[in-house]
């Protein structure tokens, strides 16, 4: 997508051949930041501390740190632990788990001196079949948004989306998931308008939903996450479109801390509430989303307003000795999901929804269920 007048993908190889480069999302909105990940070490930091964040774009960030692992030390030890400490890193976007998975099978049968070759080249791979499944997603997406503004363009208003987090490009390789069919929508003409709620304690809605539809000229308005059922209630949402960092084989979906209420007000008013799920998202192996493991993070992130600009530090908003917790993401189940936009079309959130989009997987889900 593009920053000014020059585009940009969130992760791309750096010119000197041994180094990857990204946006640093920590300093954003305030300032435009490419960081350096030049080892294995820095590349599992820049996943833990949220400079790379999105569960597409973390699968990918942990391909390129094997690769950089195996610069160093192209052995199956070396392999076996850079894979150990990646997947430590975050718990639930099943993304970064599939695509060190995916990275061993490819390995697997690969002498030590060529392995950091072929490491490298799958995880330009993987980076590409991110943004072409992105591109098929907003394309499937635009297809439900231009069916809803036919009637909006008969009031006289626009059409109002409403996201939550930030599932656009900066969450991926490039053009990301839920936003996808709005940068399309913008670009086809159609009159839209996205509600970006804050997304606390992280305010990934307000530092960069909010940037990167800006950053697309995207006329959108923030709001405070308690303020979108009020919203609905309202009449002034048309639909809701999130994304996700692990769906399962059944449709039960977990996404940032938030979307469940957000899902519970749209089906109390009837707004539709749709998830943008590439398929490297999905985790066919569960079919009950309580399984799915819920990171907690450090609970400073409540308890304390986090540096804005680089120059202020942390400032106490709870009184001392008042304990928080911080989950990061909380789960929808599908009852409540009115479509999963996948990158072979929009389906129900139901397991047979899922397998008459992907067969190859559906006896496999099955199977994994019963166990």
């Amino acid at each position: 997508m593009m920053v000014g007048a020059r585009h940009y993908q969130s992760i791309w190889p750096a010119d000197d051949g041994a180094s990857v480069e990204i946006i640093d999302q920590t300093k954003l909105p305030h300032a435009f930041v490419v960081a350096k990940l030049r080892t294995l070490t820095d590349a599992a930091s820049a996943i833990r501390d949220m400079l790379v964040r999105g569960a597409p774009l973390i699968g990918v960030t942990a391909a390129y740190g094997v690769w950089l692992a195996l610069r160093q030390d192209p052995s199956a030890v070396a392999l076996g632990r850079a894979c150990e400490v990646l997947e430590a890193t975050r718990p639930t976007a099943i993304n970064l788990r599939t695509s060190l998975s995916r990275m061993k099978a490819r390995l697997a049968d690969v002498p030590e001196p060529g392995r950091a070759g072929v490491a490298y080249a799958f995880a330009a791979e993987l980076a590409d079949e991110d943004v072409v499944q992105n591109r098929a997603i907003g394309g499937y997406g635009l297809s439900l948004l231009r069916n809803m503004e036919a009637s909006r363009r008969q009031q006289g208003r626009p059409l109002q989306v409403m996201t939550h987090c930030n599932a656009g490009w900066l969450a991926t390789v490039d053009f990301g998931t839920a936003l996808a069919p709005v940068y399309l929508a913008h670009e086809a003409g159609i009159d839209v308008h996205v509600w970006v709620s804050e997304t606390r304690p992280r305010n990934q809605g307000a530092f960069l939903t909010a940037w990167e539809l800006a950053q697309q000229g995207v006329p959108h308005t923030g709001l405070v996450d308690n303020a979108a059922g009020h919203l609905m209630q309202r009449g002034d949402v048309d639909v809701v479109i999130v994304g996700t960092d692990r769906t399962t084989a059944s449709g039960d979906v977990a996404n940032k801390i938030g979307t469940y209420m957000k899902a519970l007000a749209a089906r109390d008013c009837g707004v539709p509430f749709y998830v943008a799920v590439p398929s490297s998202s999905i985790d066919w192996t569960l079919g009950d989303g309580r399984a799915i493991p819920i990171e907690e993070r450090d609970s400073m992130e409540v308890t304390h307003l986090l540096a804005q600009d680089g120059h202020i530090g942390p400032v106490q908003v709870f009184p001392r000795g008042t304990k928080a917790k911080n989950f990061g993401f909380d789960v929808t189940p599908a009852r409540l999901v009115t479509g999963l936009i996948t990158e072979r079309g929009v389906c129900e959130a139901t397991r047979e929804g899922l397998s008459s989009l992907f067969p190859e997987h559906g006896v496999r889900a099955r199977t994994e269920e019963r166990r």
